[in-house]
């Protein structure tokens, strides 16, 4: 296939438009089902690098929820335990922990439930039958992998009445190291950004604290590789092998830091057995249930738990989860890596993070305030890695 014409370009009146190869080559994708548009195609193939390097630098299967041209979370196939099944809304899939690809995505999925919300899938590895059935009940644009099962393909194609954009990508595909965009007519010319992310990046610490586990060293990797194809600015928190909140797109690093720790908070109290427990009204659907979970965790629960309209939303009314409740929890947390695609201009970066339980920092350094920021990181006995490298991403 040389071209694919598309519906229209990024809004409706931007036509004519298609995806093509300009040296005349065959594109490296396949189309097998669906008619993918201008913006799921910027989202499947920023998608799939990311989950084709995150593969290649931790050795572990991978997948990404992406939104707008930027990863909502990317996640590793690590097990999840019980609470963040339940959490992620994926307790009750079959089979589960027997596919590391299947936990990965329900990883991915299950980080930031309200923003994954039609979401571009691209996993690293073929997407099998467990895959496809947790992908199956997601509101979800389409998806981007290497190969699928016969009986993963047959689930998908099942998916919006038989209109799921699901797309095969050539693994061994490899594009050229000069790449070109157009804006205004003018045209821009780079190399590609080719550089690889792995342990050696983490290897000039310069906090006082210089403890750096192997497990926590892959969740810095992770959020570095993250924000390789995260619109800048753009600040990744954390643990256990995904992604807990992505701060993209934002003019000032603090309100980077600031989404990305709002997200991982939220993240954080989802897993609390108040949220857990409770009970929701028949007939409550999957996306309702997260934005009442979303607003019972909010400072305005009332919206969800107010005496008028309790009765929509639960079988049984909530208990109150008090501001106080929420900051004393939220203190227990610990050990969680923040990455940062740039360095911190001012310690107020890692104050917020630390007040998200962050103990590990990967940032490129080179700040003239860079002594305040390392200060800053040992007061609070913290690892930080100067990887040296700007990770921008437009």
């Amino acid at each position: 296939m040389k071209q694919f014409e598309l519906k229209y370009g990024c809004n409706p009146n931007q036509k004519p438009a298609r995806i093509y190869m300009a040296d005349g080559s065959d594109l490296p994708v396949e189309i097998l089902n669906g008619r993918p548009g201008y913006i799921n195609f910027l989202d499947a193939f920023n998608a799939w690098q990311l989950v084709k390097e995150l593969k290649e630098s931790t050795g572990f299967v991978a997948a990404t929820s992406f939104k707008h041209v930027s990863p909502t979370s990317a996640a590793i196939g690590k097990k999840l335990p019980p609470d963040l099944k339940k959490s992620c809304f994926a307790d009750d899939i079959e089979g589960l922990d027997d596919s590391p690809l299947a936990c990965a995505y329900a990883r991915a999925r299950g980080t930031d439930r309200m923003s994954s919300f039609g979401d571009f899938i691209a996993l690293s590895d073929e997407c099998d039958e467990v895959t496809a059935k947790l992908i199956a009940r997601e509101v979800s644009d389409g998806i981007i992998a290497p190969a699928y099962s016969p009986k993963a393909l047959e689930i998908l194609k099942g998916k919006r009445k038989g209109a799921y954009n699901i797309i095969r990508i050539d693994p061994s595909y490899t594009p050229a190291e000069i790449e070109r965009k157009q804006v205004f007519g003018v045209t821009f010319e780079q190399g590609r950004n080719n550089f690889k992310i792995g342990r050696e990046l983490l290897g000039n610490i310069v906090t006082a604290n210089k403890e750096l586990p192997e497990e926590k060293a892959t969740d810095l990797i992770l959020s570095l590789i993250t924000l390789k194809y995260t619109q800048s600015n753009s600040v990744c928190f954390a643990t256990d092998g995904q992604a807990i909140g992505v701060g993209a797109g934002q003019q000032s690093r603090i309100h980077c830091t600031r989404l990305a720790a709002q997200k991982a908070d939220l993240w954080h109290l989802r897993r609390h057995e108040k949220v857990l427990s409770l009970q929701f009204a028949e007939g409550v659907g999957r996306p309702e249930k997260n934005n009442i979970i979303d607003l019972y965790l909010s400072d305005t629960p009332e919206e969800v738990t107010g005496e008028d309209v309790w009765r929509k939303n639960f079988a049984v009314r909530p208990e109150p989860f008090s501001r106080e409740e929420k900051a004393a929890y939220l203190k227990t947390v610990t050990g969680v890596s923040v990455g940062s695609d740039a360095f911190f201009p001012f310690a107020d970066n890692i104050e917020r993070a630390h007040q998200s339980g962050v103990t590990y920092v990967a940032e490129p350094g080179g700040s003239v305030r860079d002594d305040l920021v390392i200060a800053a990181a040992d007061k609070h006995n913290m690892v930080m890695c100067f990887t040296g490298m700007r990770l921008f991403h437009h």
